[in-house]
């Protein structure tokens, strides 16, 4: 890192930012689990490891209470490196849920993956039920939900997916029918799991919260300016090393001026040779989400966190005209981002 060089302390608040993406089939959907409930033995809760607390939505323990709970992390191979600093991680958010169980997973990893099984497998032998057991899968938008459901069915029953899955949230409108994950036995039917679509919060009150689930394409990347996304990245970037961007450019706390060189590079050009900032900024988010520019987390891992991050909800209950406006600025959003798809 350049002597001469100071990262920003503190990325800006902007107040102007939507604060919702709570969707009609978000509550058609919610609605519908609350129904099924008496039918579900278990709920396997997925969040983003990279954002472990902004990636909980306090709507799933409000509303599917009553239910035995696994929570499981997702992409945990994009949070890190450090086999040392995530075991450390790992220890302090299993403490958060104690005693309800966790599990951090990488679904393309076998290891992990048989892991969730093993637990489905050892659940089913305890509840010991004759008609086989169903889960239900739970999440954000765009957590990693289907791809979990798909490697769960690929290593327990050999078959091939069963949901669709995609880079953007909402590809899981409607709650599935069960897929068998587990093979029947002479003791049960088999475990079964039940995909559902992403519910996202109602109102995010904090504008950063919204940054950090916008990055991790927990929404769809116009609601948000790709550029305003790109800039709180570059923020994170240069938290964590300048390094991570120095085939583009020289550490810079200038968004502008690394999605010009970024565009250079990679030939995101506009006539006349004017670089284009909106693409350069998709590529750029895009690429980090693969892991490209660097695996770090978001959200700050500390022994309160999960306790402070519950206080602040408390203290921060939407009024209905707070839910009314962040209904208001999602639309607004959502027009803008449809007239930019006509153009």
């Amino acid at each position: 890192m350049s002597s001469q060089f100071l990262p920003r302390v503190v990325f800006p608040t902007l107040d102007s930012l939507p604060r919702s993406y709570f969707l009609g089939h978000h509550k058609a959907g919610l609605t519908k689990m609350k129904t099924m409930l008496n039918t579900i033995d278990l709920i396997i809760e997925c969040r983003d490891y990279r954002v472990p607390l902004t990636s909980r939505n306090p709507l799933f323990e409000a509303s599917l209470a009553g239910r035995q709970r696994l929570i499981v992390y997702t992409k945990k191979d994009l949070g890190s490196h450090h086999k040392t600093a995530d075991l450390k991680r790992e220890q302090i958010i299993t403490q958060w849920h104690a005693p309800s169980p966790v599990l951090f997973s990488d679904h393309k990893d076998r290891r992990d993956v048989r892991r969730v099984l093993e637990f489905a497998r050892e659940f089913a032998d305890r509840t010991m039920s004759l008609t086989g057991l169903r889960l239900m899968v739970v999440g954000m938008p765009n957590v990693g939900k289907s791809s979990l459901l798909n490697a769960l069915r690929m290593q327990g029953v050999g078959k091939g997916k069963a949901a669709f899955t995609g880079a953007q949230p909402g590809v899981t409108r409607k709650i599935t029918t069960g897929v068998r994950i587990i093979e029947s036995s002479e003791q049960s039917e088999g475990v079964f799991l039940v995909d559902t679509p992403g519910v996202f919060i109602p109102y995010v009150p904090d504008a950063e919260a919204m940054l950090k689930l916008a990055l991790c394409g927990n929404i769809k990347d116009n609601i948000i300016s790709p550029t305003t996304q790109a800039d709180y990245l570059l923020y994170h970037m240069n938290v964590q090393s300048p390094d991570l961007y120095a085939e583009y450019h020289p550490p810079t706390n200038e968004v502008m001026d690394l999605l010009s060189a970024v565009a250079v590079k990679t030939g995101r050009l506009q006539k006349g040779g004017t670089p284009d900032a909106e693409s350069s900024a998709l590529w750029l988010i895009q690429r980090w989400r693969t892991g490209n520019f660097g695996r770090f987390l978001l959200d700050k891992v500390t022994e309160d966190a999960l306790e402070m991050a519950k206080l602040e909800e408390t203290n921060q209950v939407p009024s209905f005209h707070q839910a009314k406006k962040a209904d208001k600025e999602l639309r607004r959003a959502r027009s803008r981002s449809r007239n930019m798809d006509v153009s």
